[in-house]
């Protein structure tokens, strides 16, 4: 896989994985009508209970039904109503048993774990997938951006996409060809910086992350695969 193949895959992972995750657990699933009692997405023995579904419904791009089939496979999983980072982890590992997901599910959770307070709850995880399913370009690149710039101050430095890459590669390494070479990391944050840091002063910007990826054919692409997966 080439640099640019690694820099396409690096946004549209996300959106592969969840999708992988969702089917894992039945989350994608039809309901039944049996399951419309769940259409308040009220659930008493929980110890976090989601907003309300039409709220829900106002912050998101889901439907009614789409939104109760989510919560119960949300819920099924997690019957606290909270995923911890650990929970986290021990999902995405499932999917890469000749990796180490472990790095890179740390850094995707703290872009979903909005408030900070070190769980995902049933909104964090839903608003967060309408964005990556069903978002605007703009929004789905916010929320990219969001993930490389992992002390969330409006900037990604080298050192915080050097580290996301080096994640990526931990995780899929084994599964590209030829080998991913040791350098390969650091060579792919250099050429990032070179197309995106315009003003050449050691930082991306949001706006400069918005406005190469909306010129790489490539990105765009990857940004249209699953708008339709729900």
């Amino acid at each position: 896989m080439g640099i640019q193949g690694m820099e396409l895959f690096a946004i549209g992972v996300v959106v592969i994985l969840f999708v992988a995750v969702l089917k894992q657990f039945g989350i994608l699933e039809p309901m039944s009508m049996e399951d419309s009692s769940d259409s308040d997405l009220e659930l008493s023995t929980v110890r976090h209970q989601p907003e309300g579904l039409e709220q829900l419904q106002a912050q998101t791009k889901f439907t009614k039904k789409e939104l109760q089939s989510l919560y119960r496979g949300f819920k099924n999983e997690c019957p606290s109503g909270l995923v911890d980072e650990e929970t986290f982890k021990t999902i995405y590992s499932q999917f890469f048993p000749q990796g180490d997901a472990t790095t890179y599910a740390h850094f995707l959770f703290n872009a979903f774990d909005v408030d900070r307070n070190g769980s995902i709850r049933f909104e964090d995880f839903v608003i967060g997938l309408s964005v990556l399913l069903r978002g605007s370009v703009t929004e789905k690149l916010n929320w990219a951006f969001n993930l490389y710039d992992i002390n969330k101050d409006g900037y990604i430095t080298k050192e915080e996409m050097l580290a996301i890459m080096k994640s990526i590669y931990d995780m899929m390494g084994r599964y590209t060809y030829p080998t991913v070479r040791d350098d390969a990391p650091s060579e792919h944050v250099e050429k990032f910086f070179q197309k995106m840091d315009r003003n050449r002063d050691g930082v991306v910007t949001i706006d400069e992350f918005i406005e190469t990826c909306q010129k790489d054919e490539n990105i765009m692409s990857s940004m249209q695969l699953f708008e339709n997966v729900i």
